[in-house]
């Protein structure tokens, strides 16, 4: 796995994730789409944290300075 996600892009992926899984657990998103936020929150702080996404990867976008 190599690192294509930057500085920036992290920390967004990571804010963002745990927003959506704060309106999940604050009962502000709920039922189908409360799942949804927990799924993608989960992906996009996994993401976020490895420094890595693999859809990146596929469409071979990297936005980690060399």
């Amino acid at each position: 796995m190599k690192k294509n996600v930057g500085q920036t892009d992290r920390m967004i992926r990571i804010v963002v994730g745990v927003a959506l899984l704060i309106l999940r657990f604050a009962s502000i998103l709920t039922g189908t789409m409360g799942v949804i936020a927990i799924v993608v929150g989960i992906i996009l702080i996994a993401t976020g944290f490895l420094n890595f996404c693999p859809i990146w990867a596929a469409l071979k976008i990297n936005t980690k300075k060399s």
